[in-house]
């Protein structure tokens, strides 16, 4: 059955690979069922690549989730995004234990240890969302750090699941 709709897997690929200068494992394995090759990448772009969060917050979300999740797969990924983004590999070493550097300010910190709690306890995140209006964090920011964790706790599971093999990245500067 074919849809108008149909994902041509080859040209999602093209484009995975212009944007990140190679094609993630990740989305190799998706390939072999486009539709959620085409579902993942559209949310990749409307999630990761745009909105209102910086780059380097979304980034610290997937890496922070990854780890919660013990993805070997995305930790890696992630940590290489970082590396990329300027981060030392101290600090991206560090960020599991304290993000209180000049790399976030206290709002993006705030929003940052949101979306891993949400990752953990999910159904106990009243108090926190309340300390998050309390600092005139807007609505649209709290959802867009849950769209990070929701996105990475979903590939976290999926790229275990499938024993996805990590990219290989060069090693960054010491």
């Amino acid at each position: 059955m074919t849809t108008q709709n149909a994902i041509d897997p080859a040209a999602a690929l093209a484009e995975i690979e212009q944007t990140f200068g190679f094609i993630p494992n990740l989305f190799r394995a998706y390939a072999d069922y486009p539709p959620l090759l085409g579902a993942n990448w559209a949310k990749v772009k409307a999630i990761l690549l745009q909105g209102g969060l910086r780059r380097e917050v979304k980034e610290t979300i997937a890496l922070l989730v990854s780890k919660d999740n013990a993805c070997a797969y995305c930790i890696d990924a992630h940590a290489a995004a970082l590396h990329m983004l300027g981060f030392s590999p101290q600090d991206v070493a560090a960020m599991e234990h304290t993000l209180g550097d000049t790399h976030f300010s206290s709002r993006e910190q705030a929003l940052i240890d949101f979306a891993r709690r949400a990752n953990r306890e999910a159904n106990r995140m009243a108090a926190d969302l309340k300390r998050l209006s309390a600092q005139d964090i807007p609505m649209a920011e709290v959802i867009e750090a849950l769209g990070v964790m929701e996105l990475f706790a979903a590939f976290n599971r999926f790229a275990d699941a499938l024993g996805v093999v990590p990219d290989s990245f060069p090693s960054p500067q010491q």
